[in-house]
């Protein structure tokens, strides 16, 4: 898998061009109840043989500060809905029908030019939500970032209620990106590539 990497080779190069990730609302489905199994791959669980049900894309992107200087040893963490809708959370509206295969949450901690890497599937929507994938930065125990991806393109976006909210297009576009066809595929994989844009980090 190639991170894109190529742009930010010159930290601080671009800064005045880099547009911060806006924060968006945690939402009620955070796990209350983690997996014993967090790791980066979300569709396979511990030693199960057969992966979650779902459209497998590959989530890269790199952590930044806004002078554009990757953050490094961050927590990545994402959570969101599985094919049928239900979230790893007691409460999500539809668990009976939660697909057992899908881990439903993962981290990653970022490497020295912020890097991070999960495989999922792709969002789907579920009543009153534009499909989206739930993001948290987190780094020496503090949160600097919650946020969300949305899929560019998608007929729901503009009627969710959630991403309306962010009205700055800037912004929008930061959290909006394409899920395009993984180069080399042979099963149909996507790729998207989303970086996390936060505040200049005080000196640790």
């Amino acid at each position: 898998m190639c991170l894109t990497t190529a742009a930010w080779s010159v930290p601080g190069a671009f800064a005045a061009a880099l547009q911060r990730t806006p924060s968006q609302t945690e939402g009620p489905f955070y796990p209350n109840h983690l997996p014993l199994d967090t790791d980066n791959d979300l569709i396979i669980i511990n030693n199960e043989t057969n992966p979650s049900v779902g459209q497998v894309t590959y989530l890269s992107g790199r952590v930044l500060d806004s002078r554009g200087s990757p953050i490094r040893n961050a927590v990545v963490e994402i959570w969101q809905c599985d094919a049928n809708g239900a979230y790893l959370h007691t409460g999500s509206d539809n668990g009976s029908k939660r697909d057992r295969l899908f881990q439903g949450f993962g981290r990653f901690v970022t490497g020295s030019k912020g890097e991070y890497l999960f495989r999922t599937i792709k969002p789907v929507p579920y009543p009153g939500r534009t499909p989206h994938i739930h993001v948290k930065v987190k780094r020496s125990g503090k949160e600097l970032l919650t946020t969300q991806l949305y899929v560019e393109g998608h007929p729901g976006n503009v009627n969710d209620g959630i991403w309306k909210r962010v009205t700055d297009s800037r912004e929008r576009k930061a959290i909006t990106v394409p899920f395009r066809a993984l180069k080399g595929a042979t099963a149909g994989e996507l790729a998207a590539n989303f970086d996390i844009v936060v505040g200049v980090l005080p000196s640790m």
